[in-house]
């Protein structure tokens, strides 16, 4: 992929195709900045993903560590057949769902709008969240919270000071499935957004699908350029993310 993004046009077309470019350019990376075929630059549709991205890393991870807290921690009627929901929704993909949701989408004037599609990747990503951040919940001892509670702590500040603190390396592994999902994902936003001025940078690709030919340069650059910022997320998160998995994986 970062190869053929510096090669020209006539060696990634060519008949025998070298792993290095003959003949090296930056023309790709040139024509998908200056947004070639749209309204708008690149930068503008790195803002849009960015901004869905976020938003949804923090709304998913804010409601399902309170989720996860509730289910590992409290007995209630329903807590089992609430579990059993969790995993029987990750079965349905969500294109399934696409037809509801636009419908749902348009009542509310949601559609073609970035809210509309925070809301639904929130959504999606809900369930899978939640099921990963209990066993993170579950494997802090109750004895913690019993010693702050026996000192006075609220639930509040039993979660907030003790609890939460022990689950954040495992929030932060569940943020980075969430932030790769809502930044790489193309079917839920390519049928809620129509206008140029809202669409993220997998829409973009789009355009470089021709009626008669396909930008192939173009489309690596793009796919170069696009990967970058989930690097750059990755390498400063690692640490965080393998102790989280581990720590996910053993109790007690």
């Amino acid at each position: 992929m970062v190869s053929s993004a510096f090669k020209t046009d006539e060696d990634i077309n060519s008949e025998t195709p070298l792993p290095l470019p003959v003949h090296w350019t930056l023309k790709h990376f040139r024509a998908v900045i200056d947004g070639q075929g749209l309204d708008y630059g690149l930068f503008h549709f790195f803002l849009n993903s960015l901004v869905v991205a976020v938003v949804t890393v923090a709304a998913a991870c804010v409601i399902s560590v309170l989720a996860a807290y509730a289910v590992a921690r409290t007995r209630f009627r329903g807590r089992l057949a609430f579990l059993l929901m969790l995993l029987v929704v990750q079965m349905v993909p969500l294109e399934a769902l696409m037809l509801p949701l636009m419908l749902n989408a348009q009542r509310l004037q949601l559609l073609n709008s970035l809210t509309g599609v925070i809301i639904v990747y929130v959504g999606s990503m809900l369930a899978f969240s939640t099921l990963m951040l209990r066993g993170f919940v579950a494997a802090v001892p109750k004895e913690l919270e019993e010693a702050a509670s026996i000192d006075g702590a609220s639930r509040f500040t039993t979660f907030w000071r003790i609890t939460f603190p022990l689950v954040a390396p495992g929030l932060v592994a569940t943020s980075i499935f969430s932030f790769v999902n809502a930044w790489n994902e193309f079917v839920i936003a390519f049928a809620f957004l129509k206008d140029q001025d809202k669409y993220m940078l997998p829409l973009t690709l789009s355009y470089s699908f021709g009626r008669t030919q396909v930008e192939w340069g173009s489309i690596m650059a793009s796919s170069t350029l696009f990967t970058i910022p989930v690097m750059v997320f990755f390498l400063i998160v690692q640490r965080r993310m393998v102790s989280g998995l581990v720590a996910g994986a053993v109790k007690g």
